[in-house]
């Protein structure tokens, strides 16, 4: 077992892994910027070392100093967290040849996934469902317009180095392709410094559903079931939960096979997640990898009572996985808090909060790293805290999440608490009819 971690990020997943590393006994590094000084996660950890000014570019992106700051303070491996340095294959790499351990998968594994197209190719070869679209990346606008013509408009073209909905656009005839596919590149070129784009059918008012794996470097890989995130604003997740609403048996079971099937291609080692597009006839088609933890890994811990954290450690230490009989009990939603005004075109909100106020009671978890008196500052993301429920059932679940949110004061700063409760509260929320376009369709129409 590892003695000493390095955690090179930031907020609650800095937090949420140094109390992993607390209760496996390992010690923890904190790395922060300028910015970060007053950081939760830098008063929680044995060690911090600040590494550089706050843009993320010269600092938690900077893999000289973090590399520095893991062999001064003698860790033995790093956690890369989310976002960040968490699936760069060259970070990985760099891990590797310093002699530090990369809680993560190998480069090669990161490579593969991380390059959409590739990744296509793979899951093809392994019997996963894909959507129908171009084999490789688009040449030109002839070649775009010839895929489009055989598996029919609309077509959605996406950055083979994407995310987040960068480099993606939606085609509903030949003109707006010709003129998409531009835009496309170029938003690829500035975002990722990659302009390859490819093509899939798009799928009209589809589910987001996604199947949590767990891999050792033995070859064993179970599925932790499924999460569905299908309530995104700009393809970016609000509100997610497990089970799906929308998922039988019979979808859960396949989607798993597929997603351990995709994972033995590539030797997936860790927790990474496939995720699906769901159509309304439960055919599903594979989306992507993300080779790290998820933010919303909350929801998997709370239905299965497996700590998906500890267990990425175990499995970099080297531990075989010995997990059996998984079942998933109950029901659990989780609400991502940012620091933004949905009344203003979801603006960034940033100061010092005032008052703080967290909810409590049975069945409630709150992962974040804010405090009263914390200062929001503007260079990282706007993530203030995660809201989990569990109940019994999906309804008790809802309950306990609106008690919770009802209790939730945060002041000094906008906050999107509002917005989920109003989400909550949704007639089609309620009963588990929405599709991916609900917020701007069913919510923000209202206002």
């Amino acid at each position: 077992m590892f003695k000493k971690i390095l955690i090179a990020n930031r907020g609650e997943i800095a937090v949420r892994i140094i109390r992993a590393c607390r209760e496996l006994g390992i010690k923890t590094v904190a790395v922060y910027s300028e910015a970060d000084k007053e950081s939760l996660h830098v008063y929680m950890a044995d060690e911090a070392v600040c590494i550089g000014p706050p843009p993320a570019s010269q600092s938690y992106l900077n893999i000289p100093n973090i590399i520095s700051a893991a062999l001064i303070t003698n860790a033995e491996a790093i956690h890369p967290g989310y976002g960040f340095l968490a699936e760069s294959a060259r970070f990985a790499e760099i891990c590797q040849d310093h002699g530090i351990v990369f809680i993560g998968p190998k480069k090669e594994v990161i490579e593969n996934l991380g390059d959409k197209a590739r990744a296509k190719k793979l899951m093809k070869e392994a019997g996963v469902p894909l959507l129908p679209g171009s084999e490789g990346l688009i040449e030109d606008e002839k070649q775009a317009l010839r895929v489009a013509k055989e598996i029919g408009f609309p077509v959605l073209i996406k950055a083979t180095a994407g995310g987040g909905g960068k480099g993606m656009r939606i085609s509903y005839s030949p003109e707006e392709l010709v003129k998409n596919i531009r835009l496309a590149k170029m938003e690829a070129e500035k975002n990722f410094g990659n302009p390859g784009v490819y093509i899939e059918k798009f799928i009209e008012e589809p589910r987001h559903v996604e199947i949590q794996i767990l891999g050792d470097q033995y070859g064993n890989i179970v599925s932790l079931g499924e999460r569905d995130c299908t309530i995104q604003r700009r393809y970016q997740k609000l509100i997610e939960e497990s089970p799906s609403p929308v998922v039988n048996n019979r979808i859960r079971e396949a989607m798993s096979r597929a997603a351990i099937k995709g994972a033995y291609k590539v030797g997936y080692v860790g927790p990474g997640t496939f995720e699906f597009l769901l159509d309304k006839d439960g055919k599903f088609y594979f989306m992507e990898v993300n080779t790290r933890i998820q933010v919303e890994h909350t929801v998997t811990e709370m239905v299965t009572g497996i700590d998906l954290v500890k267990w990425q450690i175990l499995i970099a230490a080297g531990e075989k996985l010995d997990l059996k009989d998984i079942t998933l009990r109950g029901h659990a939603i989780e609400c991502r808090i940012n620091a933004e005004d949905p009344d203003n075109n979801f603006a960034p909100s940033i100061g010092r909060i005032e008052k703080y106020i967290p909810p409590g009671g049975p069945f409630v978890r709150i992962d974040t790293h804010i405090y009263e008196g914390y200062e929001m500052v503007p260079y990282y993301d706007s993530l203030l805290a995660k809201v989990i429920a569990w109940g019994k059932d999906r309804d008790e679940a809802i309950a306990r999440m609106k008690r919770a949110l009802n209790e939730f004061v945060i002041r000094g700063l906008k906050t999107t608490i509002p917005l989920h409760l109003k989400i909550l509260e949704n007639s089609s929320f309620v009963k588990g009819d929405y599709s991916t376009n609900f917020l701007a369709r069913r919510i923000l129409v209202e206002e």
